[in-house]
């Protein structure tokens, strides 16, 4: 092979030829000149071709594996198939051992077996003083009562089962209040949450309440956060969602409500048995709301509406109030209060025991401004207070149906 570097004068091209020998011996230099460049060329293709091949050969390189290593993979593979196909075998056994046994020892109870009675299990589980205090708390709503009644037989019936072996599941306690405001509805969700701890059915039995601003958030990526916070907070007891119906939005389809819901509904499925949820709400917007979510609606199993009060049973209401706060309303106060009740359900912002509160709260406000002012003038008693004055609500502390319409519009309690 012939390697010519650079030639600058024909002169030099001479020299290197002479010394080359006779493969250019006679020739012309100018044809030795063409000789050499050709080589050069022919030497700079051989070193493309060489290193082609080369590039070629680091690229297509095959992998290549052991055999004892790809024998040892399948058997991996194959062991792993096989343990769990012993595993589900040996379940199946179990399962069937579980049923003879259970089979046997129904074969072996007497039908006539007593089990206990079922106000045993209500006193021994700690049912019966729930329901007892829920008698104590809320005054009428005997629909509502009674439905509570009928959870709390399920649940106790269920417990009279599984001490016998029989088949026993956890049914769908997801609840729906509707109704006003000031209707009771919390006070029952804190009580339904203490009787499924008391049964066994709830972990704490805690009661968590949540609106659309704690579930839903301002922007894409904080909803899921909060909603599921709610959730955490809630776990082994109640989650409330009062006003549920705010959660869904129909006029905006980009709307973070929909991903909040969609949340709810997963975890009404999947964890129904630590955490019951309650949705409430006015009944026809919660019927509207329920119409957009079917999903929601057939995870309920227990609906309850809880209807307005009576005036006489509000009456009833602010007499327990002031008993709780150890207040006597003297009887012409009673009847000014039943008269400024009867005036204001007329009226509008009305809202049931949350008004009665407002009421009861003005009253004793003013008892109080009046014993204040009767000892500073000392006109009553030489300025003395009793035990008695610090506990009577007297008429003049009521507001009366005239000072309630001279307000108008402008209602305060």
């Amino acid at each position: 092979r012939w390697t010519v570097e650079k030639v600058r004068e024909p002169e030099e091209m001479a020299a290197f030829v002479g010394a080359s020998g006779s493969a250019f011996a006679g020739a012309r230099v100018s044809d030795a000149v063409a000789a050499c460049k050709k080589g050069a060329a022919s030497a700079g293709r051989s070193q493309r071709s060489r290193a082609v091949v080369q590039m070629n050969t680091e690229y297509e390189t095959p992998v290549t594996r052991r055999l004892s290593d790809a024998l040892k993979e399948r058997d991996v593979e194959a062991r792993l198939e096989r343990e769990e196909a012993e595993r589900r075998e040996r379940e199946e056994i179990e399962r069937r051992e579980a049923r003879q046994r259970k089979i046997q020892l129904m074969e072996s109870i007497p039908e006539n077996q007593p089990v206990g009675t079922v106000d045993e299990y209500m006193f021994k589980e700690g049912v019966q003083s729930v329901l007892e205090k829920l008698d104590y708390d809320l005054i009428g709503l005997w629909p509502v009562k009674a439905r509570v009644r009928e959870i709390a037989a399920l649940l106790i019936v269920d417990k009279m089962r599984s001490k016998l072996g029989l088949e026993t599941a956890v049914p769908s306690l997801h609840m729906s209040f509707t109704g006003a405001p000031g209707t009771g509805k919390t006070t029952v969700a804190m009580r339904v949450g203490e009787i499924l701890q008391k049964m066994g059915y709830s972990r704490k039995g805690h009661l968590v309440v949540a609106t659309r601003d704690d579930l839903v958030g301002q922007y894409v990526g904080h909803t899921a956060p909060k909603t599921k916070e709610q959730i955490k907070k809630a776990m082994g007891g109640v989650l409330l969602v009062d006003e549920a119906y705010y959660l869904y939005n129909a006029s905006n389809d980009r709307d973070y409500g929909q991903e909040s819901i969609e949340i709810l509904l997963n975890v009404m499925e999947t964890r129904k048995e630590d955490i019951v949820m309650v949705f409430a709400g006015y009944a026809d917007k919660m019927e509207r709301f329920y119409s957009y979510i079917p999903g929601m609606n057939s995870r309920i199993g227990n609906h309850i509406h809880f209807p307005d009060y009576e005036a006489p049973e509000l009456l009833d209401i602010a007499k327990l109030m002031c008993r709780d706060l150890e207040y006597i309303i003297e009887p012409d106060a009673e009847h000014m209060f039943l008269e400024y009740i009867q005036a204001r359900m007329q009226m509008p912002y009305f809202s049931n025991a949350r008004t009665v509160r407002n009421a009861v709260d003005r009253a004793r406000m003013r008892s109080a401004i009046r014993l204040f002012n009767n000892a500073v003038d000392g006109g009553y008693n030489n300025g003395m207070v009793s035990v008695q004055d610090l506990m009577t609500i007297t008429a003049d502390d009521v507001v009366s149906v005239q000072e309630l319409m001279d307000r108008g519009n402008a209602i305060v309690e």
